[in-house]
């Protein structure tokens, strides 16, 4: 049986060694002779009177198979500004006429830009030439692509002063919160996608070593940051602010109100004099403080001042219901049900509002998340590209998104509750009704917050419509999920309100005093 075996393997041993041998002409057939050299023998040429190999014939493309029919491919030209048609109006700045690269007129046409907006055509004329500014615009007028354009015309057409080393940028870009440098990173990339230009992003909530390599790995030209992570990554000397050329800081007053000012004063002096750098500051209000950090900051500043059209535009419906405390959830169950809403933004007034509200809604099987303080920079981050997609139905969220977000097709805001300062209910209901949509701002004022109504409408100038609910708008289905246990938390009642004052980004908390012991 074993004989059977072995015999019956090497018949199939000698077919394959055949049919190679057949096929392939390597196992059976040895190379020929002048193909079998030695390396003392073998020559980088041919030699002479060996038999050259013929080209195959040239087929032309229309010929082949596959190909009938096919256009050929043209290289495409490369772009010019005479691609990029914009009449003449009396009044408006075109792009054209500020002698911009076309590196940046590129990326302006493909954005879809033709005219500046009224800040970016008064100011964009004299930072092109390099100098100073201070303006006071509020958010939306364009301001961010006003001091990004100044900043890559600079870039693109100035070389760097001597040696550079990894990271020392040549641009300094400072914001109040997180999700404004995302912001403003975004619409750098935006503009400099025909661009080598680095911009790096450093903020709190991040993951801080790669933030570190982003900027001790490369030469960077820009960084776009809040304070407190920039002063820290500046004290372990992960970055250096010697060689800025061009220091931007944008929301000035809200710098003022979230305690920033010291930390940006030691980034300020750890840059170079105010002589040899060109520093543009923005503000929504010029207050004194403002006007007296700009004077020390700046060197014979340009001033331009944006007067808003209107606090709050005609785009945004704003209604008022007059409601007790314990209806409020039951309202607005209804509201998102029976209206069918597919994107909407609640705001609370403290953290542990949110997520008791979150909470709640989750019973009722309606998909939200929380977006506030105290979430993870990169869990936020991931929830707004959830939101943006329509992943998520609604955003439970305090005034630490009122800035510096830009959600398109947000349907409906609803304050859940009203915002103690005036300016953060115009931030809110800012984010519906963008870019000419319509929109509808929802507020609920209780036995508390309708007494933050008077000083509303005395900020926007306009009397609030107040209606009361139908009965039957009152009232809830039992919840499809039971309540979530929680362990009661001490610190809970004593939450600090974030309407005006959000919990700034990346900066870390003092230590505290230590107690020294007294001999008794």
């Amino acid at each position: 049986m074993v004989r059977k075996i072995i015999n019956r393997f090497r018949d199939k041993l000698k077919k394959i060694i055949t049919g190679r041998a057949k096929h392939n002409n390597l196992a059976a057939t040895p190379p020929p002779q002048e193909q079998i050299l030695s390396r003392e023998t073998q020559r980088p040429f041919p030699r002479q009177g060996k038999k050259k190999v013929s080209k195959p014939p040239h087929i032309p493309d229309n010929l082949r198979p596959g190909t009938a029919g096919l256009p050929k491919a043209v290289p495409t030209p490369p772009w010019n500004t005479a691609q990029f048609l914009v009449p003449k109006i009396e009044g408006k700045t075109r792009f054209h006429d500020l002698d911009l690269p076309d590196e940046i007129m590129h990326a302006i046409s493909d954005l879809g830009f033709s005219y500046c907006t009224p800040i970016q055509g008064q100011i964009l004329p004299h930072t092109l030439t390099g100098k100073d500014a201070t303006g006071r615009a509020q958010t939306g007028t364009g301001k961010t692509a006003a001091f990004l354009t100044t900043i890559f015309t600079h870039l693109l057409r100035t070389a760097p002063s001597g040696k550079r080393r990894h990271g020392s940028p040549r641009a300094l870009i400072l914001a109040p919160t997180r999700e404004l440098v995302l912001q403003i990173v975004e619409d750098a990339r935006e503009l400099t996608q025909y661009c080598n230009v680095t911009t790096v992003a450093i903020l709190g909530g991040m993951d801080y070593q790669k933030q570190q390599r982003q900027v001790t790995s490369q030469q960077v030209d820009i960084v776009v940051a809040t304070p407190g992570r920039l002063l820290d990554f500046k004290r372990q000397q992960y970055i250096h602010l010697d060689q800025v050329e061009i220091l931007v800081i944008d929301e000035a007053d809200r710098m003022l109100d979230m305690g920033f000012i010291p930390d940006v004063r030691q980034i300020v002096h750890s840059t170079p004099n105010k002589d040899k750098r060109q520093t543009l500051l923005f503000s929504a209000t010029l207050t004194p403080q403002v006007i007296s950090l700009a004077s020390q900051w700046t060197k014979n500043p340009v001033t331009v001042e944006i007067e808003p059209e209107q606090v709050v535009t005609d785009t945004v419906e704003q209604l008022v219901y007059l409601v007790s405390s314990r209806e409020k959830f039951a309202l607005l169950y209804n509201i998102i049900t029976r209206q069918n809403l597919e994107r909407v933004m609640i705001f609370c007034n403290r953290k542990d509002e949110t997520r008791h509200l979150t909470e709640k809604l989750l019973r009722y099987d309606i998909q939200c998340a929380i977006l506030s303080g105290d979430i993870p920079q990169h869990t936020r981050t991931k929830t707004l590209e959830n939101f943006r997609a329509g992943k998520i139905r609604v955003l439970v969220a305090t005034d630490v998104a009122g800035r510096g977000i830009h959600v398109d097709a947000v349907s409906h805001v609803i304050n859940y509750t009203l915002p103690h300062d005036p300016e953060d209910y115009v931030h809110r209901i800012g984010r519906t009704g963008r870019a000419g949509a319509l929109g509808t701002s929802v507020s609920f004022a209780d036995e508390n917050d309708s007494f933050q109504l008077p000083d509303i409408e005395e900020f926007i100038g306009a009397k609030l419509p107040c209606i009361q609910p139908d009965q039957d708008w009152l009232s809830t289905p039992p919840p499809s999920r039971p309540a979530v246990k929680r362990e009661p938390s001490s610190s809970a009642p004593h939450s600090r309100p974030s309407g005006s004052r959000p919990r700034p980004g990346g900066r870390r908390p003092p230590p505290r005093p230590q107690r020294t012991k007294t001999a008794s």
